[in-house]
């Protein structure tokens, strides 16, 4: 075996000795009506929240994009005189 897998070998067996409560954090491990917890669920709802805003901002600065599109195809398709070909 190489000197990287025998490195890799060793930290996972090390990983798998430890106790489950040495890896999770205070929070997840903890009480989950403590105020550290409160605050953590605020924070992800506060998170969420802004990701929401700024996923519909950008969804309607496209939608805004598209109806602009329209009203110039609008404008120009009136100010055209439509040419009639010989059949």
């Amino acid at each position: 075996m190489s000197i990287v897998r025998k490195t890799l070998v060793s930290i996972v067996a090390a990983a798998a000795a430890l106790p489950s409560p040495l890896l999770a954090c205070a929070t997840c491990h903890g009480r989950s009506d403590s105020p550290l917890a409160f605050g953590m669920n605020w924070g992800i709802f506060t998170l969420m929240g802004i990701i929401g805003a700024v996923l519909v901002s950008i969804a309607g600065f496209f939608a805004y994009i598209l109806h602009r599109e329209a009203a110039v195809n609008r404008a120009a398709g009136q100010q055209q005189v439509p040419a009639h070909a010989p059949v």
